[in-house]
């Protein structure tokens, strides 16, 4: 199967994409994240994600930076918490675009590390991620980043290669 990976960033994915190269898995990386900003931190994070991939002999795909239109999605939201409706609208967002792109360009399936920070409730993500998955007609794929030693290889990966680590999720609304 071939499938498109979501990523927020190369913390959050560097365990998953150096698991699924090493396990021979047919996928790419797919950077859509119109949340980040401001628009140098977006770029921070693009090219460290494009460096992991380098790293790992895994294709990477950027995808068009479309702040405004998050923004037009998120208005009115700003104030609210992590994990709320605004996470659920970006997730849904992000992850629309993904399927599209997967169903245009001949992949079988997405999936997406959105909800392996902890700063994120991975239940929201993957409900959000199936009814998108319904929408396009394509499977989405759940995949274990926080379990089995992932949260330990990602340590020892951020380390070993200097990664770039926000601090922050990436949107800071604007009033």
């Amino acid at each position: 199967m071939r499938f498109i990976l979501l990523s927020c960033c190369a913390p959050c994915s560097c365990a998953v994409i150096k698991t699924l190269a090493e396990q021979g898995q047919d996928f790419a990386v797919l950077f859509y994240n119109p949340n980040i900003r401001p628009k140098d931190e977006y770029q921070k994070r693009c090219a460290e994600n494009q460096r992991v991939c380098e790293i790992f002999k895994v294709p990477f795909i950027e995808l068009e930076y479309d702040n405004e239109h998050w923004c037009e999605l998120t208005k009115g939201l700003e104030d609210l918490p992590e994990r709320s409706k605004r996470c659920s609208i970006c997730f849904g967002m992000r992850l629309r675009r993904a399927f599209e792109y997967a169903r245009n360009n001949g992949y079988d399936a997405v999936a997406s590390v959105l909800g392996f920070s902890r700063y994120k409730d991975l239940d929201q993500v993957n409900r959000v991620a199936h009814a998108e998955a319904e929408r396009a007609g394509l499977p989405y794929l759940e995949i274990e980043g926080r379990k089995g030693g992932m949260q330990e290889l990602r340590s020892s990966l951020i380390k070993e290669f200097a990664l770039y680590n926000q601090t922050y999720c990436g949107c800071k609304p604007s009033k």
